[in-house]
């Protein structure tokens, strides 16, 4: 039996509200997911990108940091494509559809989860 994209991600117990829309559903069942089965790549491409621009990243402080990712996945478009890339590829060709139909709400949505997701990660 072959795997599918869908059997990669770890099943989230987000509570499902009978008012959540197809954007909510979408993100806490397929993006989410998406964003935690990836964070290791997530955060090994985000460190080397943040020490090629700041050689001393890692001595900057906790605050600095923050900031830096903050305005990285904002503002860099290049590095904001790389990990709205990241996140797609590991969507099944229907929930592309799904995507597809909403992606300006979608890639605000993953770029918000994943500067959440990295900036808490950071060490203090």
């Amino acid at each position: 039996m072959m795997l599918n994209k869908k059997d990669l991600r770890e099943n989230l117990s987000i509570p499902v509200s009978d008012d959540a829309g197809q954007i909510e559903t979408f993100q806490n069942q397929t993006l989410r997911p998406i964003l935690k089965l990836q964070n290791e790549i997530f955060l090994m491409l985000f460190k080397d990108y943040a020490l090629g621009k700041i050689s001393d990243f890692n001595f900057l402080t906790l605050e600095k940091k923050l900031n830096f990712i903050e305005q990285s996945l904002w503002k860099d478009h290049t590095l904001k494509n790389i990990f709205i890339g990241m996140t797609i590829g590991m969507l099944t060709a229907e929930e592309m559809e799904v995507y597809i139909s909403g992606k300006n709400v979608f890639n605000k949505r993953i770029i918000t989860m994943l500067t959440e997701r990295l900036k808490s990660q950071m060490e203090k």
